[in-house]
């Protein structure tokens, strides 16, 4: 598949697989490819800065790596390994069947060549082959700690990597790469002036709306505008932890199961797992009776 042409395809190409961007977003997104700059995003957990690079790996069909950044990860966890157990067994098999100096030599230089090595998420992007460049996903990039952001900053600014046994390992073609985070500490300015930026926050009712329709398509029109309008009106409150579009998007689909075609507190009683993650939000939510807000939800001025 062809890269994106235009603002216009990245926002047409998006919508044909269910991620409704708007001008901001395709914008940034299209310079990103153009320029091949890496794409921050940074925003609330939930907001759909994950769904972004799923949908744009399957808009251009290409190969979608992800890097699950967490606390502790470092540099090997991220490029590459050796196959030991491999290596040792190929070690047996060589003493099994005698040599001389020069046969060790060899077996010295096939034990450390590419065959044997692990590629980890980075070297997989970096040594790609595909025909459609692949989408690098650096997920949560905010989890990881100082080290191992300067670690990245060396990789995303040459595209290319040194193993000692090899020497340096250069990008076939770049990635399109995507940072994610959710802002739980602040990055370098270093690693932010390699990207492009983008904040992604929460959606107003008309776009999570047509989010709610898209990816609930069985959702009856009534319940989303009150599932959408309900939802804008519980993150004007002060909760731990909001709820974002993937929440809306999980109750959807959970009311529709139920068969539900309007809320009424019951209901919501019912289905508050799919809305909130954290208990204390759960208790505060029923303790100031914020199902109240339903009636604020004005079902013929919210579209």
């Amino acid at each position: 598949m062809t890269p994106f042409q235009s603002i216009e395809d990245v926002t047409e190409r998006l919508a044909a697989v269910d991620y409704i961007a708007d001008r901001e977003l395709a914008t940034t997104v299209f310079l990103a490819q153009a320029l091949e700059k890496p794409l921050l995003l940074e925003g609330e957990a939930g907001v759909g800065k994950t769904e972004l690079a799923k949908a744009l790996a399957e808009s251009l069909g290409a190969r979608l790596i992800r890097l699950q950044c967490y606390e502790g990860i470092d540099a090997s966890q991220a490029l590459y390994e050796w196959n030991y157990p491999r290596q040792l067994l190929h070690i047996r098999l060589a003493d099994a069947a005698g040599g001389d100096a020069e046969g060790r030599s060899t077996l010295e230089r096939e034990l450390f060549s590419e065959s044997f090595l692990v590629r980890r998420p980075l070297l997989d992007a970096i040594l790609s082959e595909d025909e459609v460049p692949p989408v690098l996903l650096i997920d949560e990039v905010d989890r990881a700690d100082e080290e191992f952001e300067a670690f990245l900053l060396e990789v995303l600014s040459d595209f290319q990597i040194t193993v000692p046994e090899l020497g340096t390992l250069s990008a076939r073609q770049r990635p399109l790469v995507v940072l994610t985070s959710n802002r739980t500490r602040e990055l370098h300015d270093a690693l932010k002036r390699r990207c492009l930026y983008l904040w992604l926050p929460y959606p107003q009712f008309d776009r999570e709306y047509e989010i709610l329709r898209t990816r609930v398509p069985g959702i009856d029109e009534h319940l989303a505008v009150q599932v959408c309008g309900f939802m804008q009106l519980l993150r004007e409150r002060d909760f731990y932890k909001k709820p974002g579009v993937a929440e809306t998007i999980d109750w959807g689909l959970a009311l529709v199961a139920l068969h539900r075609d309007e809320l009424d507190e019951e209901t919501v009683g019912e289905t508050i797992g799919c809305i909130f993650k954290y208990h204390d939000d759960v208790e505060r939510f029923r303790s100031d009776n914020l199902v109240a807000v339903l009636d604020q939800v004005d079902i013929n001025t919210a579209l």
